[in-house]
């Protein structure tokens, strides 16, 4: 009673869950069908989707007529076939549901609109208060949220919920972000709780490199990937983790941590490191995350500039990630590695080139089968995106877990 997949990354054509003809699984094959005309932007038939899925066409018909009742499905064209009668293509209304993402970075909290697609349609961006008023910033993050549903026009019905996305550590079952190093004052805070209660949505709460995998997979460049691994790079680093289509979050919802692999890095460690140096001037001396995002910038130009203390410190950076992400990559037999965050957009220019050689002369990762090694599509916004994804992928998408019977 597992789902399986219908075709693998390797063939380039879209990863589909496979249905189940049981009865009493009405809802688990609705996400199915669905999930498998999300993933083909042109559209599927009816007769597609029966052979994709492995359902009846019986099973088929009755829940595209659902989904069509819905408004959730439309149907957008004909495909001739060569002989017989012309085929009628379904696709998805992008319109007819969708989610709010907040990503709280001790830097800057930011806050989406997505529709059913993943598209952003609304955004806004703060900088992360000092001085640890937990309740106040809540109640500010709130108040973004209805605004911008507000302000986009999106009809608030349609609204599945709220994502957030935040630093770890976190308690996943309570929703409650745990002392984050990064964000002095915190504690454990009752974040999910507070942004429900506040907005009126229902509300999930993960971690940040967690949020920024399932918009990559839900959205992004390995929307077609049942193996892979995100590399999140912002304030801090961390990594996203799937595995034959399911993502990995660990017992606590903690899954992801680098500093074992000799990963972990920080915007204020890096910043720091040149101030030791004498690369950056003592103005550059980190007293919050913001002062740390302009030592980076700072950092960075140097660097393009021709400072060769500046570029070894960020070619050191590149060597070290390049070797943790070679081992989890190895561990995990993973074939697509996606880097991303709101400091990427920043290094990948001197990053990449370092890392994805280093990949591809590992005698481990590459053995049997292409790693492919990419920049995320979404934006140095791919955390909140993730948490505005972590809705529809818990809402929309075929979980196997639902099959079980309790």
């Amino acid at each position: 009673m597992t789902s399986t997949t219908g075709s693998t990354a390797s063939t380039g054509q879209p990863t589909i869950r496979r249905g189940t003809n049981l009865p009493r699984l009405g809802d688990f094959n609705e996400s199915v069908i669905l999930d498998a005309i999300r993933r083909h932007p042109t559209g599927l038939s009816r007769v597609e989707l029966a052979q994709a899925t492995g359902l009846s066409a019986q099973t088929v018909s009755n829940i595209t007529r659902r989904l069509l009742d819905s408004g959730v499905a439309r149907e957008s064209g004909k495909q001739s076939t060569g002989s017989g009668k012309p085929r009628t293509l379904l696709e998805v209304v992008p319109a007819a549901r969708y989610a709010v993402g907040v990503h709280l970075d001790p830097a800057v909290i930011t806050c989406v609109l997505v529709d059913l697609l993943g598209t952003v349609v609304a955004q806004r961006s703060v900088v992360t208060p000092s001085g640890g008023d937990t309740d106040a910033i809540a109640a500010d993050m709130a108040d973004s949220v209805s605004a911008i549903v507000a302000e986009s026009g999106a009809d608030r019905e349609r609204v599945l919920g709220l994502g957030i996305a935040a630093p770890g550590p976190i308690d996943a079952a309570a929703g409650w972000v745990v002392d984050p190093p990064e964000l002095p004052g915190w504690g454990r805070y009752p974040l999910r709780d507070r942004l429900s209660e506040a907005t009126g949505f229902p509300a999930l709460l993960d971690k940040d490199v967690t949020a920024a995998v399932v918009a990559e997979r839900w959205t992004g460049a390995a929307t077609d990937s049942r193996n892979l691994l995100f590399f999140y790079l912002g304030t801090g680093s961390g990594m996203g983790l799937v595995v034959e289509d399911t993502v990995l979050r660990g017992v606590s919802g903690n899954a992801g941590e680098v500093g074992g692999l000799g990963a972990a890095s920080s915007t204020k460690t890096l910043v720091e490191e040149g101030v030791a140096l004498g690369v950056l001037g003592a103005e550059y001396t980190v007293t919050n995350p913001a002062d740390a995002q302009r030592g980076l910038e700072r950092l960075v130009e140097l660097a393009a500039a021709g400072d060769a203390q500046a570029d070894g410190i960020i070619e050191r950076l590149a060597i070290r990630i390049g070797r943790g992400v070679c081992a989890a990559a190895t561990l995990l037999d993973v074939d697509t590695i996606v880097f991303g965050g709101p400091t990427w957009k920043l290094l990948a220019d001197r990053l990449l080139p370092v890392i994805e050689p280093m990949v591809a002369r590992s005698p481990f990762v590459k053995p049997t089968h292409p790693t492919a090694v990419v920049s995320t599509t979404l934006g140095e916004n791919v955390a909140a995106v993730g948490a505005a994804s972590l809705v529809l992928d818990q809402t929309l998408s075929a979980q196997p877990r639902s099959l079980l019977l309790g």
